[in-house]
């Protein structure tokens, strides 16, 4: 069970997405076969990781650091989505179980989602 302990000074919009993220973390794991696609999404950049949560391993990840991209920030989402997806086929990963950590699936983690489809994720 994930439980989450939080200052008293966190924002509420925080706090209600981390209690989102949590909810979905119950449900929601990695295997060797189908491993989690999560994002975290900052105020300037997005970052997405496959997780093989089974054996605590990172097996490919992205972020809008590595893309360098000045397009705004819905293109650079779909950008890194792209680039995650690459990657995770480059050693065999065919279907992924997405995690959205609490953001709603909107914008940027929307564009992120459809990017690594249109390169071949299933999810």
């Amino acid at each position: 069970m994930i439980s989450i302990k939080l200052k008293n000074k966190t924002a509420a919009k925080v706090t209600k997405r981390l209690k989102s993220r949590a909810r979905i973390r119950k449900k929601v794991k990695g295997t060797e076969e189908r491993p989690r696609l999560t994002v975290f999404r900052s105020g300037r950049h997005i970052y997405a990781q496959v997780i093989d949560d089974v054996n605590g391993r990172t097996l490919a990840s992205s972020s809008t650091l590595a893309t360098k991209s000045k397009a705004n920030n819905i293109e650079v989402a779909k950008a890194v989505g792209e680039d995650v997806a690459k990657k995770a086929l480059s050693k065999d990963i065919k279907t992924v179980v997405f995690d959205r950590s609490g953001y709603v699936f909107h914008g940027r983690i929307k564009a992120l989602a459809d990017g690594a489809r249109e390169a071949g994720l299933n999810f």
